[in-house]
């Protein structure tokens, strides 16, 4: 048995799905999690060393300058590792899951198959990116939540607020991701069959509803985003009112509490991204785990 067969062989009996890929592959996943918190908990010091380098070179003293130093060092370290990595560990999973689903789809027709191989590299994307970023995303908000907190506790509230609005918008909006995306990869999988037909009204036909589902996901993804985007930016207008206003700081720590209610801004702007995208992978492991007699 080759080698990409064996490592084919870790999915025998598992679903297609991301906990399967997590079960089958948790050595490599775990080491690039791993490194991602390593990365993130570094990223997530910089702006509060940025503001003691600043405090401490209007005073003279480079303790805290150099420190900051050594921390961007070790984190170009971690992060250029990471990558590296990555690309290969990543790499042998879409081969092995692509040759998992070929196994698993002798008896389906050919479009069917193409559409789901496409679909299932998602799964691996997913872990590969959208998941660190998640991962980053999240703990940049609660490191950002607990400093902000640490300056004047109305900071860290205000934070948590905005937090719970977003799951709040995003959950009202799951529903309709799922079955806009539940459209579109039905229709992708009729797409090689459309072609091997050479007819042009039939091939309009189908680029005219692939588009329909994409603006109608694309529509969703923008008011989304819209409603999100506009309660974090008044979250940082209000940090920084607050912050001028009823506290008595020094320009260092003015800089962090900005530098770190945009952090959570940024952190955050991840998740609309990433609970989307586990709306549309709910759809694709239904769809490329079913079996003849469910469908």
């Amino acid at each position: 048995m080759g080698l990409s067969a064996r490592r084919a062989s870790l999915l025998q009996g598992r679903g297609l799905t991301l906990g399967g890929l997590f079960a089958a592959f948790w050595p490599q996943i775990s080491v690039t999690w791993a490194l991602t918190l390593i990365e993130v908990a570094l990223f997530a010091l910089i702006p509060l060393l940025i503001g003691r380098a600043i405090d401490g070179l209007i005073a003279t003293d480079m303790a805290a300058f150099w420190m900051l130093a050594i921390v961007l060092a070790v984190l170009l370290l971690v992060a250029t590792g990471r990558r590296l990595f990555d690309t290969r560990a990543y790499g042998v999973m879409r081969v092995s899951l692509g040759r998992a689903l070929a196994e698993r789809s002798k008896d389906r027709p050919v479009s069917t198959v193409n559409a789901r191989l496409a679909m299932s590299r998602e799964l691996v994307d997913f872990l590969e990116t959208e998941a660190p970023e998640s991962m980053t995303g999240v703990l940049q908000m609660l490191a950002a939540i607990a400093i902000l907190s640490s300056f004047h506790p109305t900071l860290g509230l205000i934070a948590g607020a905005a937090l719970v609005f977003m799951l709040a918008i995003y959950g009202l909006a799951h529903r309709r991701f799922y079955k806009i995306n539940q459209l579109l990869n039905a229709q992708s999988e009729k797409q090689v069959s459309i072609l091997e037909t050479r007819s042009l009204p039939r091939l309009g036909a189908h680029l005219l509803a692939l588009r329909k589902s994409e603006v109608r996901l694309s529509d969703t993804e923008a008011l989304v985003y819209g409603l999100i985007f506009a309660g974090l930016l008044s979250l940082v207008l209000f940090n920084l009112w607050f912050a001028t206003q009823n506290m008595t700081i020094t320009a260092g720590t003015v800089f962090a509490v900005v530098t770190y209610s945009w952090e959570f801004v940024d952190g955050a702007l991840f998740l609309p991204t990433t609970l989307q995208s586990l709306s549309r992978l709910s759809e694709i492991t239904r769809r490329i785990n079913q079996t003849e007699a469910s469908e």
